[in-house]
């Protein structure tokens, strides 16, 4: 029993992405890549509070780093 992989197993393979910043590996053989996602309908949104006096200039303002 070793945890060393065998020569002749199927490997996983680095996939470039055109315009992506980060390669993509092939699904592992034998593996379901479809996402665990509930098919339902979203629940609504939480409903807000009454808007403050400066809220629209919040929403407008840009942090200097942007």
């Amino acid at each position: 029993m070793t945890d060393e992989p065998r020569e002749d197993a199927p490997r996983q393979r680095i996939e470039r992405v055109a315009g992506a910043r980060r390669a993509r590996l092939t699904p592992v053989p034998g593996t379901d890549t479809d996402p665990d996602v509930p098919g339902g309908p979203r629940p609504a949104p939480a409903p807000r509070g009454a808007k403050g006096p400066n809220d629209d200039r919040l929403i407008r303002d840009v942090p200097p780093h942007y």
